[in-house]
Parts: C-alpha cells; sequence; structure tokens
C-alpha cells in the first residue's frame, strides 16, 4: 500500500488497479462544497482501489465541550480546522476530489464501496436551533457522545439501549456541472453528495452520473449507523475508512444517482419538496426497468407498485430524499 503524502499534490500516476491511501489534512480535503473548479488532490486510474480515511463532523472544541478526551480527538481534524481558510457554504470536511482518468461528461463513475471500517471509538448525535425535522419542538442545542464497541459492532446509545452499526457515508459525490459553480455539501442531488443513504454500506456499489471530466470523487460525512430520515439533522456520525474501487463506465448514462445492493437495485429522487422526491424516485425505477429489464411502461409501473419499497432516505439537508428498492431475487433467469 502507497502512502499518498501532501507534497506534490498527491499525484498517483500509476499502473491500473493499484490501491493507494489518502488521509485528511489541509491539502486533501474540500471543505463544505463541491465544486467543479477545485483542483484534484489525487489522480486515478479507472479500476483503482482507494482506501480514505474521513473526518467526523464536528469542531475539536464541541467534542472536547462534550466530554471527549483531548487524546481521542484525531490530530488531522485540529489541522484543518486550525488551517482550513476555503470552507463553505456547507460544513461538511470532504476528502478529495479525486480525478479519475477517462471519466467524461455523460459517463457514470460507478464507486464500489468494499470495506467500511471505524477509525475513532465514538460517535456523536446532535442538533440545534432552527434544523432537523422538528425545530419548533427543539429550539435549542444539545450534543451527545454514543461510544463505539468495535468488537461487537454496537453503539451503546445510553442503559439498556445498544444499536447495531451498519456504518456507512452520508456523503459521496462528484462535481457538479460547470455552469453550476460552488455548490453547498448538505443538499443531496444530480452530484450525489450528501444522500444520507443507509443501504450504501459494504459491498453495495453507488453509480453517479458525470459532468466534468475526471469526475471529481469526494467523499466524507461518515455515520457508524442512522434511521431513514436522519431526523435531527445528524445520524451516529463518526470518522470512518472507506476503501472504494472508483471505475468509469461508458456504457451506463444516468440523469440521477443510482445504487445496487446484493439484493436489491435503488433508484432515488431528490427535490425539496418530498411529494416530488416521491415521483422521481418512482420514475427512475420505471426508467430502470424499462431500459434494463425491457419491461413496457405501463408493466414497470404495476411491478413497482406491486414489488418494490418506498422510503424516506432523508428530510433535513434541503433537498429531500426518496429512495425505492426493488428486490433482484424476482427477475428469475430462464
Amino acid at each position: 500500500m502507497k502512502l499518498i503524502t501532501p507534497v506534490a499534490l498527491l499525484l498517483a500516476l500509476t499502473a491500473s488497479a493499484q490501491t493507494i491511501k489518502l488521509e485528511p489534512s489541509p491539502a486533501t480535503v474540500a471543505w463544505g462544497h463541491y465544486d467543479p473548479s477545485t483542483p484534484p488532490v489525487l489522480r486515478i486510474q479507472s479500476g483503482d482501489v482507494v482506501q480514505v480515511h474521513t473526518l467526523i463532523t464536528s469542531s475539536p472544541t464541541r467534542l472536547e465541550a462534550a466530554g471527549v478526551p483531548p487524546d481521542q480527538v484525531e490530530q488531522s481534524l485540529r489541522d484543518i480546522y486550525r488551517d482550513v481558510k476555503d470552507k463553505g457554504p456547507g460544513g461538511h470536511i470532504l476528502d478529495g476530489p479525486i480525478f479519475v482518468e477517462g471519466a467524461e461528461p455523460g459517463d457514470t463513475l460507478e464507486v464500489r464501496i468494499q470495506r467500511v471500517d471505524l477509525a475513532i471509538p465514538y460517535a456523536y448525535n446532535g442538533f440545534r436551533p432552527g434544523r432537523g425535522y422538528l425545530p419548533e419542538d427543539f429550539p435549542y442545542s444539545r450534543m451527545k457522545i454514543i461510544p463505539l464497541d468495535r468488537a461487537r459492532m454496537i453503539a451503546q446509545f445510553g442503559p439498556g439501549i445498544e444499536i447495531p452499526l451498519r456504518p456507512f457515508f452520508g456523503s459521496m459525490g462528484i462535481a457538479p456541472p460547470e455552469n453550476v459553480g460552488r455548490i453547498d455539501s448538505a443538499p443531496p442531488w444530480i452530484h450525489g453528495g450528501n444522500l444520507d443513504n443507509k443501504e450504501l454500506v459494504a459491498g453495495t456499489t453507488l453509480y453517479l452520473p458525470v459532468h466534468v471530466k475526471g469526475a471529481l470523487f469526494q467523499v466524507g460525512d461518515g455515520h457508524a449507523g442512522q434511521g431513514n430520515g436522519e431526523v435531527d439533522i445528524t445520524a451516529l456520525e463518526t470518522s470512518l475508512i472507506g476503501t472504494f474501487q472508483l471505475v468509469v463506465r461508458k456504457d451506463m448514462h444516468l440523469r440521477w444517482p443510482r445504487a445496487e445492493t446484493p439484493t436489491h437495485y435503488i433508484t432515488m429522487g431528490l427535490h425539496e419538496d418530498l411529494v416530488e422526491a416521491t415521483k422521481m424516485a418512482i420514475r427512475e425505477m420505471i426508467d430502470y426497468l424499462t431500459t434494463d429489464r425491457h419491461l413496457s411502461r405501463d408493466d414497470a409501473y404495476m411491478l413497482a407498485s406491486v414489488a418494490a419499497d418506498l422510503s424516506i432516505t432523508e428530510l433535513v439537508d434541503g433537498n429531500k430524499g426518496v429512495h425505492m428498492m426493488i428486490p433482484k431475487a424476482i427477475f428469475v433467469k430462464r
């Protein structure tokens, strides 16, 4: 495994399918934005595997005030809070961008999520005034540190409450179209980004429509677990280490992000209105069934109704997220 340092902008002009390690530092993160003009911190070939260490979305000061011992606050988080000046408009610390050679507008970036590992032994959950789905009920701030048990893969929420861990990255995305410019890291959109989809664990694949040369992949917002909706605006927020294989797909042309688990195909709807987001997820499922499964539109609509499940992905990041899942097992080979 090759450690990439900030010297020489972390360029990895190497043979295909190698594994590269990317650590967070002031030189290797984008704070709070996806932007087609952000210089890449890493260049890889299609098919290369990248291991990325992402950071918890909180300041060292807030973590310590909530009870995290100073020696458990990662030094890279302190460095980034001290040295990074180009911030916003969002709050996520995202590793990247990663330039994938050969990716062009109109292609699809296939993000194979091979592993997701805990990087620290704690997570937090918190809410603050004016945010979350019930701001009128909770007009104040609270932050709770939640121990993570790596051996048992549970979060110790409180006495008698243990939450099974399913770590995933809340934000995985690429640059938006060049004419859009810099966008907030919070709302999910055509670039993917802050999808907050708890189905995207190790062993799943995310498909992102490419809008700029190189795709410019970024990842962060690690979650040890989350409920659908993420209603108070945070999940089990933590630092994670993810292993991704990034593959350029010239044969796949998408309008919106999609995903695939070992057992299901997933379509997504992303819109500020929950009704419109729901309609989008359904229309994307119909498009998948007609394009990939060669059903008529009528049959696709009916199959979505009898076999696919809709879920609210998240409600709290500007654009609402809805996803629709259809089981692979119903497609019987004959």
